[in-house]
């Protein structure tokens, strides 16, 4: 795959990812602790995100899907019950 190929596949996980959450960039920037103008950047494809950083968002939001399809308790509902 060339570079651009490498890129537009980055953007298109990473916009899969977000909407399998059901965000929008503002959202999701604040859930995964990335700063807006960051995650607009990756998604305009104006700057490459670490391969590992896409890798384990993606990761993640696929844990937290199976978690929940499961009705097991994700980490942020177990911090709202502590509050």
């Amino acid at each position: 795959m060339d570079k651009n190929g490498k890129m537009q596949h980055q953007i298109e996980v990473m916009k899969k990812n977000r909407e399998l959450v059901g965000m929008n960039r503002r959202e999701f920037s604040e859930y995964m602790n990335i700063p807006l103008r960051t995650l607009e950047e990756w998604e305009a494809g104006r700057r490459k995100m670490p391969d590992y950083v896409l890798r384990l968002i993606t990761y993640y939001i696929s844990m937290e899907q199976l978690m929940k399809n499961r009705g097991i308790k994700v980490e942020e509902d177990l911090y709202e019950q502590n509050e």
